[in-house]
């Protein structure tokens, strides 16, 4: 039987929705200045709750679009130009 992954840390009471996940992506991805995880979750557009945005914060990095890094700073790494380069030249990304 195939290993399940599991992405998200158990006893999550509320997962985001898609909508969720996506403003917060684009407030990162707009942005011009650096956040910490704090400043965004106060720069939001919309008020989420701390654990959903947690959540939310969990699945952007490991689907590779953010790095958090010691000191709390959100980066901004997703480069869908380049992925799309490497799929072209049938490079296997895992």
């Amino acid at each position: 039987m195939a290993k399940q992954v599991q992405i998200f840390k158990s006893g999550i009471l509320r997962y985001p929705r898609l909508d969720t996940v996506v403003m917060i992506e684009e407030t990162i991805r707009k942005s011009k200045k650096d956040f910490t995880v704090t400043s965004l979750w106060k720069a939001l557009k919309k008020k989420v709750m701390w654990q959903t945005y947690l959540t939310a914060l969990d699945y952007l990095e490991y689907s590779g679009k953010i790095l958090i890094d010691d000191k709390k700073e959100i980066v901004w790494v997703w480069n869908p130009k380049l992925m799309e380069l490497v799929r072209r030249n049938g490079v296997a990304v895992r």
